[in-house]
């Protein structure tokens, strides 16, 4: 028996905390590929997050969008920190999060035939998954304080 208390499903948190991912994800996705690209000169465009033909090694806009991905991938390790909390579910969120990339990836561009795509993702999913694990078993480690400095002034002594 451990000391963590018993998680109860809750539906609503858990579509809630999914639905918080997916927009970090994309929102930092969007930033980041902002800033990369505006210094790599070149065009900002929705094709390099949802179109499998935008990740290859044969050009710059290719490199932009792969770079992208996996500094996301550890952006969105941190978010789920705050997000999710939990360790133990690292990498359900973080694979759910690019189970939705690949079906709104299909929708917008149809079933992804590059393996560079497969394996951008999967890199980003690993490094999303192991950071979120690493930072969120850090914080599950952290001492719990019993009492401030600050509080134990105001309590007078009898």
């Amino acid at each position: 028996m451990g000391f963590h208390k018993r998680l109860v499903w809750d539906p609503k948190l858990i579509l809630a905390q999914m639905a918080a991912m997916q927009f970090f994800f994309y929102t930092t996705f969007g930033f980041l590929l902002g800033i990369i690209d505006t210094l790599a000169g070149q065009p900002i465009s929705l094709g390099q997050i949802f179109d499998y033909r935008s990740i290859t090694f044969s050009n710059v806009l290719g490199w932009t969008s792969i770079f992208t991905f996996i500094l996301n991938g550890f952006a969105g390790g941190v978010s789920l920190v705050y997000v999710v909390e939990r360790h133990r579910k690292c990498l359900d969120f973080a694979a759910t999060v690019h189970i939705f990339h690949f079906f709104i990836s299909c929708f917008y561009g149809g079933f992804p035939y590059r393996w560079q795509w497969w394996a951008i993702n999967v890199v980003s999913l690993l490094f999303m998954s192991l950071l979120g694990e690493y930072l969120c078993m850090r914080k599950e480690l952290q001492d719990i304080p019993l009492a401030s400095k600050d509080r134990s002034s105001l309590v007078s002594t009898v």
